[in-house]
């Protein structure tokens, strides 16, 4: 356990070990194999969770929370491997489109080679943006990113465990972003860590899945000296951020388990909205 939290206090040096691992892990597991039955889990990391189940999951919440519809121009914010995508191959028609982009390489390579072949209106994209826990040479301040993408152009974004890695100005531009690129009644899906009354009390009690070591006025952070590792947001900031962009939420939040709640919908927790006329 030391040494965990000793590199997860060294992005760098656990990123070069890690990606070291990767390459013996795959070779060991994969070779010979084709590669269109690789388990995309053997690239990257993905966080915790099964990488097919966690996708179905998300995928059941896109329409039944969301109504999203086959012909649907869809927007995925950190995509990753795909564990978001590959269940909306099945879904999209192709009048529909999805565009993803991540920072991982390997992982927006495994996604062109195994989906984009098989499913021309599935496509994705690497972007150099800087985050020191997860891409410390990024030569892009999330800050400062543009979406690349036109804007009032999709009809559904969503963005799962990505936004417990931002800070808040990184948080402000995507917001800002999302907005632009989003259509008139387009929705949204983004999971957070939300901090109020209840959760506030459960970390209290130790009751919680995630441990802090730093209070700010409007979030916890999990390491202090690598803010990115793990960030939980005051629920009253994160509606004020909607609201400052044009985003109406629409009630309830779907809360989930991280904190130690015996009601919950998911593990993060589920914010869902509306873009309006």
């Amino acid at each position: 356990m030391k040494r965990l939290k000793f590199l997860n206090h060294h992005p760098s040096l656990k990123w070069k070990l890690y990606h070291l691992y990767r390459f013996f892990y795959d070779s060991v597991n994969y070779f010979g194999k084709n590669s269109s039955e690789l388990s995309p889990e053997g690239l990257l990391f993905i966080g915790s969770g099964d990488f097919r189940k966690v996708g179905e999951e998300f995928f059941s919440h896109f329409q039944n929370l969301c109504n999203l519809n086959p012909t649907d121009k869809i927007l995925d914010i950190g995509c990753g491997q795909g564990r978001m995508a590959v269940p909306l191959t099945k879904f999209l028609e192709s009048s529909g489109a999805y565009e993803g982009f991540d920072i991982f390489q390997s992982g927006i390579e495994w996604c062109k080679k195994n989906i984009s072949t098989r499913y021309s209106n599935f496509n994705f994209q690497l972007v150099n943006i800087y985050n020191k826990e997860y891409n410390p040479n990024g030569k892009i301040q999330p800050s400062d990113f543009k979406f690349p993408y036109e804007s009032n152009y999709f009809d559904f974004i969503f963005a799962t465990s990505v936004f417990t890695h931002m800070l808040p100005e990184d948080l402000d531009n995507y917001f800002a972003e999302i907005n632009r690129v989003l259509k008139n009644n387009g929705k949204c899906l983004l999971t957070f860590l939300l901090l109020n009354s209840q959760s506030q009390n459960s970390i209290k009690l130790k009751k919680s899945k995630i441990e802090f070591e730093y209070l700010d006025e409007n979030y916890y952070l999990m390491y202090r000296d690598v803010p990115e590792h793990t960030i939980a947001y005051k629920e009253k900031f994160i509606k004020e951020i909607y609201e400052k962009h044009g985003l109406i939420i629409e009630e309830p939040i779907r809360y989930g388990s991280w904190s130690g709640r015996e009601n919950f919908l998911s593990f993060q927790d589920l914010i869902i909205s509306i873009k309006p006329v």
